[in-house]
C-alpha cells in the first residue's frame, strides 16, 4: 500500500471513529426545561405539564416546568427566543406571546415571532370567557352590559397583563358594545382571580380551566366563552358571539424552540405530541380542564401563527385598539 492511500484509509477510519458517536448519540442525554411564560396554576401550567409528561415517558429524560411569568407573557417567550438551539429549552408558546402581544405592541416585543422561533406544535385550543364574581347583579352577558352602561367605568376587568388575548378580548367587548371598564393588569392569571374572588376586581377574562371549580361553587359567574359557538365539553355556557355579534376569543397553545433547533429534534418531539395528546385519556383531561387538544405538523403550526398574526393586527386595527385603549 502506497503512503498515499494508506493516510487516506487511516483519516477516514479516524473521522468514523470520531463522528460516530455523534452521529449515533441520542437525544436527549439530560433533562428538558420547558418555559412557561406565566406563574404556576394557570391552564398555561397545566398544559405545560402535560406535555412535559409525554416527552418525559416517551425520551427517557426529565422534563422542568420553568414558570417565567411576567410583561403579558414577553418575558418567557424572550427568554425562549433567546435560549441555545439545542433542544434542552422549549417553551410553550402562547397566543397572546406569538400573536395578539406582537400584533398590538409591534417592534416593542424583543423577539420575531415567526423568525425566532422553531415550531415544533400545537397542543390545545384555549377557550377564552368572561366571568364574574358571585355577588354581581349579572348572570349573563346582556346584564353584564346593561349594569357597565349605567355605571360607566364603576367595573373593573382583570387580565394578566397588556397585551394578552384575555387584555384585547376585553377591549373588543367594550368597542363592540360601547361600554366602559377599567383594565387592570397583572402578572398572571392566577393572581388576577385571587382578586376577583377577593372583590377587588368585578369582572375577569380568562381560560375555561381556573374558572370552572369556581363557578361550580357559586364564587364567580361564567357568563360566556368567546368561541364562534358554544364549545361541546360545556353546552351549557353560552357563546358571548350569541349576544355580541362578531365576538372571537379563542386561543391556543402550542410548543416552540428557539430558532435553529436541529430539524431531527423537532420532527422527534412533534411526532410524540401528535401521537400522544390524542389518546382518549390525555384528551379526557384536557376537556376536563375547560381545552381541547389539537395537534399539527411543525410546518402547519408555524402557518397558524402567520395567519392568526395577520388576523390580530386586522381586528386591532378595525377596533382601533391600542396598548393605552384600556387604562
Amino acid at each position: 500500500m502506497t503512503i498515499l492511500p494508506a493516510l487516506l484509509l487511516f483519516a477516514g477510519l479516524m473521522g468514523a471513529a470520531g463522528g460516530q458517536p455523534l452521529a449515533q448519540t441520542a437525544y436527549p442525554t439530560k433533562p428538558i426545561r420547558i418555559i412557561v411564560p406565566y406563574p404556576p396554576g394557570a391552564g398555561t401550567d397545566f398544559t405545560g405539564r402535560e406535555v412535559g409528561a409525554l416527552f418525559a415517558k416517551a425520551l427517557g429524560q426529565p422534563v422542568v416546568i420553568d414558570n417565567r411569568g411576567g410583561a403579558a407573557a414577553i418575558i418567557g417567550h424572550t427568554l425562549g427566543a433567546k435560549a441555545a438551539p439545542d433542544g434542552y429549552t422549549l417553551l410553550l408558546g402562547t397566543t397572546g406571546g406569538l400573536v395578539s402581544g406582537p400584533a398590538l405592541m409591534g417592534a416593542r416585543i424583543p423577539y420575531d415571532p415567526l423568525k425566532d422561533f422553531a415550531t415544533i406544535g400545537l397542543a390545545t385550543y384555549v377557550f377564552y370567557a368572561i366571568a364574574v364574581t358571585g355577588t354581581l347583579p349579572a348572570n349573563n352577558i346582556k346584564e353584564l352590559i346593561e349594569l357597565a352602561r349605567a355605571s360607566p367605568r364603576k367595573l373593573n376587568v382583570a387580565s394578566p397583563g397588556v397585551g394578552t388575548p384575555n387584555h384585547i378580548g376585553a377591549a373588543q367587548l367594550m368597542t363592540l358594545t360601547g361600554i366602559e371598564l377599567v383594565h387592570v393588569p397583572y402578572k398572571g392569571s392566577s393572581l388576577a382571580m385571587t382578586d376577583l374572588l377577593a372583590g377587588n376586581v368585578q369582572v375577569i377574562v380568562t381560560g375555561l380551566l381556573q374558572l370552572l371549580p369556581h363557578h361550580q361553587t357559586g364564587r364567580l359567574k361564567i357568563l360566556g366563552v368567546g368561541h364562534n359557538t358554544r364549545i361541546k365539553a360545556y353546552p351549557d355556557i353560552p357563546a358571548i358571539a350569541e349576544t355580541v355579534p362578531g365576538y372571537y376569543n379563542t386561543g391556543w397553545w402550542g410548543i416552540v424552540a428557539p430558532a435553529r433547533t436541529p430539524k431531527p429534534i423537532v420532527d422527534k418531539l412533534n411526532a410524540i405530541m401528535r401521537t400522544q395528546l390524542v389518546t382518549s385519556e390525555v384528551s379526557q383531561r384536557f376537556e376536563k380542564n375547560g381545552l381541547e387538544v389539537a395537534t399539527s405538523t411543525p410546518r402547519g403550526f408555524h402557518e397558524m401563527i402567520a395567519s392568526d398574526l395577520e388576523m390580530w393586527k386586522k381586528l386591532i386595527k378595525d377596533a382601533k385598539i391600542s396598548v393605552d385603549v384600556l387604562p
